[in-house]
């Protein structure tokens, strides 16, 4: 997806289905997409198992909206927020939306908020079930959001490149499914000589699959992320100034 800086972003948390230790690089990354207009999140306040979030609402000024749990056993929360996220939609001040949550519960929400031209942003573990993130239009892990720079790798051309590591686990492995993806969208993109630009790449993936990111596998940009994998040729074509296109071929 193109990071556009200027989008209005409604940001609304499911305080039951996300960790708070790591609100810090969550908000971080949403800025990357644009500016949050609205920032809720999503509890009953009056539970223990909530309590954690209470001091970092107030230093990212989050708002909290209370609702009361009805009945055991039901996330009372989950419709509060879903309201809300129409109310919004309707009041026509954001471009888009950005949900954090691990929960299958808003998949028809996102898929809803994406019918009517709004950009939707997903923000969860591991964890979260397919149908959600496949709804979004972009999801991001939250287990990536954490990351130190780890030791240099070598690509296949012997150059050293940094790779981008997660604190704790949740990088993966390289594999055959990659793989497929990426000389599946080469073959879609390709020139007449086999050539895809990279930046079209990025985002014909992005569509395809939407959790797709360089950071899932270690990397912190997709080109360190290709070129340590022998299967494809990289091309950067200086362009003056400085500048280079980048384009990738499949040996």
């Amino acid at each position: 997806m193109d990071i556009q800086r200027d989008l209005r972003l409604a940001v609304l948390i499911d305080a039951d289905n996300v960790p708070y230790a790591n609100i810090k690089e969550m908000l971080e990354e949403i800025a990357k997409y644009g500016t949050p207009t609205f920032k809720r999140i999503y509890a009953d306040w009056t539970k223990p198992t909530v309590s954690g979030w209470k001091t970092v609402l107030l230093e990212n000024a989050i708002t909290p909206i209370q609702q009361y749990s009805y009945t055991t056993g039901k996330n009372a929360t989950d419709s509060a927020m879903i309201i809300d996220a129409m109310d919004i939609l309707y009041s026509n001040r954001v471009d888009g939306f950005c949900i954090v949550s691990s929960d299958s519960d808003f998949t028809r929400l996102a898929t809803r908020l994406r019918e009517a031209g709004m950009k939707v942003i997903g923000i969860g573990e591991k964890k979260t079930p397919s149908p959600f993130i496949s709804a979004c239009e972009k999801f991001i892990y939250i287990e990536i959001l954490k990351q130190t720079t780890a030791p240099i790798v070598k690509d296949v051309k012997g150059k050293t490149e940094k790779s981008t590591q997660a604190t704790n686990a949740g990088i993966e492995k390289v594999n055959n499914a990659l793989i497929k993806l990426l000389t599946d969208s080469i073959n879609d993109l390709a020139d007449e000589n086999g050539w895809a630009f990279l930046g079209d790449l990025g985002n014909l993936i992005i569509k395809k699959q939407t959790d797709f990111d360089p950071r899932n596998y270690g990397f912190n940009k997709m080109l360190p992320l290709i070129k340590s994998i022998d299967v494809f040729q990289v091309d950067e074509r200086d362009t003056g100034n400085n500048n280079k296109l980048v384009y990738i071929k499949i040996r």
